[in-house]
């Protein structure tokens, strides 16, 4: 049995920081030997967001816009950095473009392209018949509600609603990463005699402690330069926007009562940051300090563990892969009270919501937990990541779907 092809679209790269770069890099390391499946990967090669080849510990030397990582192709595709946020469409279609030609050429037979995101709808149905073809199927992950994003525009937040319905429509499986985001798949797209073909598995994580210990000079050093204290502060790890309720978070920890401190590693928003600090003043409240962000992944996670509680505020997607990381390293996770957060969290993490007060009183109860209530807590966390998200359990499933 000849192995499947299968393309990736839609990452902008392999890395752990980011939703679907830690995805696409979690797939090929645990598929690295996989007798069944061989990958071919689309990756930034410039503008915003690019791959950064020589920072991925493991890829090969990049060798005519090539390189490989874990076994699979990765095709650096270039984009015309002049059209802005269209950068993000122009580059899905180049890289469906690369591959159907890699496809031909090739002549592979019975692919199976993967799109992550629904950005190409208007472009959908086109490369959909050329795909099948040439023998092969389209599957999508629809990510989740990019149209709810705050910080696009009326018109270009229309655009991703249609896009997605459109994407939806033409794909051969949509592969979702939350229950909810199924379910909300199912009822705003299904009808009548045509019911969308559809699979859950989610994003997945580890559990497993950081090789770095308590006094290690790599964790002491950034602890140091950043005047925090292990077990005495808060975090939050996400990008900086909107949806991710910085706002709310922010300024319901300045009116909480904690003593403790809250780190916040984010990516550059300096606009949105200023914007907060003209409406908060964060910056007169010594506990708060952002620390920008942390590409060295053993180091996140023993900043992580030693945490006293994480705060995570996503408001749209579905299974988010920083609520999974933290639910396997930190014992304490006030999460905001959204379906596919409680989805994820169940009974093994303490629940927010927007209104004036609520995040500062669960702030203020689990600053009076017990050793033993937050340990509890921490034992749940675990074993729920290890019982529904271990990157081994998902890796298995997309075996199965992409060996069909």
């Amino acid at each position: 049995m000849s192995k499947v092809e299968c393309y990736i679209v839609g990452a902008k790269g392999i890395s752990f920081y980011g939703g679907y770069e830690s995805f696409v890099q979690k797939l090929l390391q645990y598929h690295k030997d996989n007798e069944n499946i061989r990958y071919h990967v689309a990756c930034k090669a410039n503008g915003d967001g690019a791959m950064e080849v020589d920072k991925l510990e493991g890829a090969s030397e990049v060798m005519d816009n090539h390189f490989t990582y874990c076994n699979a192709d990765c095709h650096l595709i270039h984009v015309n950095e002049k059209l802005g946020p269209a950068q993000a469409i122009a580059y899905d279609i180049q890289a469906l473009k690369v591959f159907c030609k890699h496809i031909e050429e090739n002549n592979i037979e019975k692919p199976i392209i993967y799109i992550l995101a629904c950005r190409i709808g208007p472009f959908m149905n086109r490369y959909v018949k050329k795909i099948h073809k040439l023998g092969g199927k389209v599957y999508l992950n629809p990510d989740g509600h990019e149209w709810k994003r705050a910080k696009w525009s009326a018109p270009v937040r229309k655009y991703w609603k249609e896009s997605e319905k459109m994407m939806v429509k033409h794909a051969d499986l949509v592969i979702c990463d939350s229950v909810n985001i199924e379910k909300y798949i199912h009822e705003s797209y299904d009808a009548p005699g045509k019911k969308i073909n559809t699979t859950y598995i989610a994003y997945g994580a580890e559990v497993k402690p950081s090789r770095l210990s308590d006094d290690d000079p790599i964790y002491t050093t950034w602890m140091g330069k950043h005047d925090l204290k292990s077990g005495n502060y808060y975090m939050i790890c996400c990008r900086a926007v909107p949806e991710n309720n910085f706002e709310t978070i922010i300024r319901e920890f300045m009116n909480s009562n904690t003593k403790r401190d809250l780190a916040v590693i984010t990516t550059e928003n300096p606009k949105m940051l200023a914007a907060l600090e003209q409406k908060l003043h964060y910056s007169i409240d010594k506990r708060i300090k952002f620390v920008g962000t942390v590409y060295d992944s053993e180091l996140l996670v023993k900043i992580r563990e030693n945490a006293y509680g994480y705060i995570h505020g996503h408001s749209v997607g579905g299974t988010n892969p920083t609520l999974l990381e933290a639910l396997g390293s930190t014992k304490l996770n006030l999460l905001y009270d959204v379906g596919f957060n409680r989805e994820v969290g169940e009974n093994a993490a303490l629940y927010w919501d927007l209104y004036d007060g609520s995040l500062a009183g669960v702030i203020d109860k689990a600053d009076n937990l017990t050793d033993d209530e937050i340990s509890e807590l921490g034992r749940m966390a675990k074993q729920r990541i290890k019982d529904a998200y271990s990157w081994e359990y998902i890796c298995g499933k997309y075996n199965d779907v992409f060996s069909l």
